[in-house]
């Protein structure tokens, strides 16, 4: 009998970092290769048989569920819809199903005792050593994924060390529309942690602010080249003067996706910061305005769900009382806060009153 292979895999998002048993798949299996298994075990089936067979179930269970039954599979899975949604009272329309709607399924107790009772696992090697940077932050400002010009970039993470002197090796800042720098101003280079003073490339637009940092090292004297990339972007600080027009929170395209179109300032500057988080379930947007601190003092939140000019408020003892912003476009801010963000995307915003 064959085995349930896996390997460590390492899980930069826990403090101190650690590893997650991963399970590496031995294939895929579809309707085709699920008939021919069925045809093996039981002769009076056949494969074409089998394959009509599990498509008539499918469509089944799909109209089952479109006509609102639970549906339960002794030994196998339960299934039904749901909706999701927020109604502000009780006389509110339902939301639009392709926003609402869900089919939750759940595997048996019995499917799950009997698969317990079959596997066995098998771990696999780790394939290959790679530098690992597990998270990236700004030393001065204690913030994560800042790419500060005027503060120190740490770098943490598992066989970062690289020697300086050599020719291919070093750390790496790229920006995303264009630019790519070697860092010269390396204070410490550990297996665990890099300390450095940022050299960043420039690029074309004041809002392509977003970055790659990556590592490049060898292990042995002649061996290969290994390369380590952050999974998160590094983002440096936007200047934001108010009725310019300034973008902000936005990637590496010729046009930003937000511009910052007025507010109210009660100094001559201030720093902030804007934060855009991802309903998973609604899949909308809130923007807010938040403090220089993670935990620290937030504006409230607003929903964004279109292009459209939107108003966000400070909070009690801000010296920026409020921002105006023009969405430009929706779809490609959602989809950038969806990957490579994960859900969240934070703007520095040095912002000074217009002239």
């Amino acid at each position: 009998m064959l085995t349930v292979q896996w390997q460590p895999r390492f899980n930069p998002l826990t403090t101190p970092p650690s590893y997650r048993p991963a399970v590496v798949p031995r294939g895929k299996v579809g309707y085709d290769e699920l008939a021919a298994r069925i045809a093996r075990r039981n002769p009076l089936f056949n494969e074409s048989m089998g394959k009509s067979y599990m498509l008539e179930m499918r469509a089944e269970i799909a109209q089952l569920l479109a006509e609102g039954y639970l549906l339960s599979l002794e030994g196998l899975f339960s299934a039904q819809v749901w909706l999701n949604g927020r109604l502000t009272s009780v006389d509110s329309p339902l939301p639009p199903l392709e926003k609402s709607l869900r089919v939750r399924m759940q595997a048996s107790k019995k499917l799950v005792e009997t698969v317990l009772h079959m596997t066995q696992t098998e771990r696999l090697p780790v394939t290959e050593k790679l530098p690992v940077i597990a998270a990236a932050e700004d030393a001065l400002l204690q913030l994560p994924d800042v790419l500060n010009p005027d503060g120190m970039l740490r770098i943490k993470g598992e066989d970062l060390y690289f020697n300086q002197a050599a020719e291919n090796c070093g750390c790496f800042l790229a920006g995303t529309r264009s630019g790519l720098m070697r860092q010269s101003r390396c204070g410490q280079i550990a297996n665990s942690e890099i300390l450095l003073l940022p050299d960043i490339p420039s690029q074309p637009d004041p809002w392509n602010n977003e970055y790659q940092l990556s590592v490049v090292t060898q292990y042995t004297e002649n061996g290969t080249l290994r390369t380590g990339l952050c999974r998160r972007m590094l983002r440096t600080p936007l200047a934001v003067t108010i009725g310019a027009g300034s973008g902000i929170l936005s990637g590496g395209g010729t046009s930003a996706f937000v511009l910052v179109s007025d507010g109210t300032l009660i100094s001559e500057r201030a720093r902030v910061r804007i934060q855009v988080i991802l309903d998973v379930q609604d899949k909308d947007l809130s923007l807010n305005l938040i403090d220089m601190t993670d935990g620290g003092e937030e504006g409230p939140k607003i929903e964004v769900n279109s292009n459209g000019v939107y108003t966000l408020a400070g909070w009690s003892g801000s010296d920026l009382t409020s921002l105006e912003i023009i969405v430009n476009d929706y779809d490609g801010l959602l989809k950038m806060v969806r990957s490579p963000y994960g859900g969240r995307l934070v703007d520095i915003l040095d912002v000074t009153a217009g002239t």
